[in-house]
């Protein structure tokens, strides 16, 4: 009997051996994975959004030279403004108004230097990206389908979807995007990204449609992936080589941006894009100004008009991953991402405000108009300001 225990004791102290190896070579995905599950703690949140590089996967870009962002003067804000950054938990604010910072905040123990998460703001600067390649020829037909491009998707839900309807979140592609639910495919893609898996395989295996793709209009933020497969597909370079030539580099931003990455290092682009407020501003600022920035082009004039515009199936106030405010004034447009992640974009009033939150209240109701009533007023705010300076002897 006593051999019996001392053998059993022998097979007990193997296993355990084998579980601590498993979990020390597990360590990072196992890391991840909790990462994933607290990202958006209550008491967690606000530094995970500034230190995504810490918990996943990335790949930093080039910066460029810093352009200038001068300083105007200093906006006066809406009433109501106060309780708004509290409420929505805004940990950095830069309006600028005709290219110049005239309010600029930062909360909660954040600052100008912090590279905060986009979220999905990171789907409309892979739409200036793709512009400036359908400008170029490289991607030369809208229409044609994505599998053209990405041939890994011709077996897919993906199956006869073109380019301009992925863009439009018109695929026909079945996604449950709750948030909120832990086994919706969202959340089972974010387990995805953090156990080192592969976008791509992820996007590949969708095979379930809604109905048939142009024919209604739903967010679907693994579409944003497939662009990133057709980009891809259509240069052989990764996004990020293409992000920092054509975009970021031309810019001059102010801190090396990065990329979430999955495990075989190809970008998230669907929400992964790491820069500063004032850098999102820079962005935002190149758009609202038809695509120009300091004297030179960076994205075809007609795409931004294109991409800005309400035409998704259905009614949808949706471009190519862009949305349009209720009630859309000309020239209005903005870029969206959970949680409370804004560039609003006015170009009439060449006013441009880029907001950073951690907000978990993103999602209840009323909110998001509370969001649009603020941004117009800050936005008329400075007009008005502009009338009466000119108007001034």
């Amino acid at each position: 009997m006593r051999r019996i225990f001392k053998a059993l004791g022998y097979v007990l102290l193997v296993v355990v051996v084998v579980a601590a190896a498993a979990a020390f070579w597990k360590r990072e995905e196992i890391s991840r994975l909790l990462a994933v599950n607290t990202l958006f703690r209550e008491d967690r949140i606000v530094a995970n959004f500034s230190g995504m590089d810490r918990l996943f996967h990335h790949r930093a870009m080039e910066a460029g030279s810093p352009s200038p962002l001068p300083e105007g003067p200093p906006a006066e804000m809406p009433e109501g403004y106060e309780r708004w950054l509290e409420d929505r938990a805004v940990t950095g604010i830069v309006v600028l108004d005709q290219g110049q910072i005239v309010h600029e905040r930062y909360l909660l123990g954040t600052g100008p230097e912090d590279l905060r998460i986009s979220w999905s703001v990171a789907k409309s600067a892979l739409s200036l990206l793709m512009g400036i390649l359908h400008h170029d020829g490289t991607i030369a037909d809208l229409d044609a389908p994505v599998s053209d491009y990405a041939p890994a998707l011709a077996t897919s839900a993906y199956q006869g979807a073109t380019i301009r309807q992925v863009m439009q979140m018109a695929s026909g592609v079945a996604f449950d995007e709750d948030y909120l639910d832990y086994n919706s495919d969202i959340n089972r893609m974010g387990r995805v990204l953090a156990l080192g898996g592969a976008m791509d395989d992820f996007s590949a295996g969708q095979t379930t449609q809604r109905g048939a793709a142009g024919a209604d209009w739903q967010y679907v933020s693994i579409d944003t992936h497939v662009l990133s497969m057709v980009i891809r597909g259509a240069t052989g370079r990764s996004i990020t080589e293409l992000m920092e030539e054509h975009l970021f580099i031309p810019l001059g931003f102010e801190r090396a941006p990065y990329y979430v990455t999955d495990g075989h290092g190809v970008e998230f682009v669907l929400g992964g894009l790491n820069l500063t407020t004032r850098d999102y501003a820079r962005l935002g600022q190149m758009v609202a100004q038809g695509g120009e920035w300091q004297g030179r082009r960076i994205v075809p004039a007609e795409w931004i008009t294109e991409s800005t515009t309400a035409s998704a199936p259905g009614g949808a106030l949706y471009g190519y991953q862009w949305w349009l405010p209720d009630n859309p004034v000309p020239g209005e447009f903005y870029a969206r991402g959970v949680y409370g992640q804004f560039l609003w974009i006015d170009q009439n009033r060449n006013v441009v405000i880029a907001v950073n939150s951690a907000d978990r209240a993103f999602r209840q109701p009323g909110v998001m108009d509370s969001n649009v009533a603020l941004f117009r007023a800050i936005a008329r705010n400075q007009e008005a300001r502009r009338s009466t300076a000119a108007a001034a002897p």
